[in-house]
């Protein structure tokens, strides 16, 4: 699994927040960051896009972050992450910059992911995307960690 994101993790406390599942994660995700773009927004949208596109797998099945996309369950995601990674196409995550994704980056997709209607910084949704990626294989592997519907 890849993690692609534009924006370079420089916060202490939000790396060590990523470090701390990404040590726990079998498989191991890549998390592979790309520069943030300059010029204008539309400008910085295609120049993102095209740099997303390029360190995605041709083969990749992507999922991207977007608002747009399907809210799930975390077992719901745990079901989603095993049927996609039953096809035997690489998984790769997609995070955009602050001007959103590119439309080629969205045609691209295979699926969307959305944290919710609300706003979240883009290094939080880091952080959330790979605690929800360790909660998925504790799901898989019937591990403690995850008690949804427990007192």
């Amino acid at each position: 699994m890849k993690l692609v994101a534009v924006g370079r993790m420089k916060d202490k406390a939000e790396v060590a927040l990523v470090e701390r599942y990404l040590k726990r994660l079998r498989p191991r995700l890549d998390i592979v960051e790309l520069p943030d773009g300059r010029g204008s927004p539309d400008e910085i949208k295609r120049r993102e896009g095209q740099a997303i596109l390029a360190a995605c797998p041709p083969q990749a099945f992507i999922v991207v972050l977007d608002e747009a996309g399907k809210s799930w369950s975390s077992v719901e995601f745990s079901s989603a992450i095993a049927d996609w990674s039953a096809l035997g196409r690489p998984l790769c995550f997609v995070i955009g910059g602050a001007e959103g994704l590119d439309a080629a980056v969205i045609a691209r997709s295979d699926a969307a992911l959305s944290f919710g209607s609300l706003t979240w910084p883009h290094m939080l949704v880091r952080i959330m995307l790979v605690e929800q990626i360790y909660r998925v294989q504790a799901i898989a592997a019937g591990h403690p960690y995850h008690r949804a519907g427990r007192p």
